[in-house]
């Protein structure tokens, strides 16, 4: 059975990490035996890892993109060959039911957290939602792949 990797990140992105996203992707694929990537789906972080996982499904058929959801709502029906297209799966924990949606999001964010081996990470500021699951991802002992610290690092070496 293969591992699990899933990923955080603030809405926007104003860098261009392409190129380190695929490879730290690659690289759990390869290296760490990561076959299963999920993602909220929130924001462009969430979609630029997407269309990085997805892009290596040829390469690497046994890999699966999933949405995990906070709750149902109706653009999973209206939006139905969207998501059927972007993703292998959408799932929203059982654990979820009945959580009230201000609070849900948070409360999958810990569940991804609590079920994944790997997180990778795009977490710039020091406050919201992607910092409080990467900060609970690091007190669980979780590997934390920091997409924006080996940006900035990529940027020292080259200047």
């Amino acid at each position: 059975m293969g591992k699990i990797a899933c990923c955080f990140g603030h809405k926007d992105v104003h860098k261009n990490i392409s190129d380190i996203l695929s490879e730290v992707i690659e690289d759990l694929i390869i290296n760490k035996g990561v076959t299963e990537f999920w993602t909220g789906g929130i924001g462009e972080f969430d979609s630029r890892f997407g269309t990085a996982v997805n892009s290596f499904k040829r390469k690497y058929p046994n890999v699966t993109l999933a949405l995990i959801k906070p709750y149902f709502s109706n653009e999973l029906n209206t939006h139905k060959e969207f998501y059927e297209y972007r993703y292998d799966s959408v799932y929203i924990p059982e654990e979820l039911a009945g959580v009230h949606p201000k609070q849900a999001i948070t409360k999958r964010n810990r569940w991804m957290v609590e079920n994944t081996d790997y997180v990778v990470s795009f977490v710039y500021r020091d406050f919201g939602g992607a910092h409080t699951a990467v900060k609970y991802a690091k007190r669980l002992g979780k590997e934390v792949i920091d997409i924006n610290a080996m940006f900035e690092e990529r940027k020292e070496e080259e200047a």
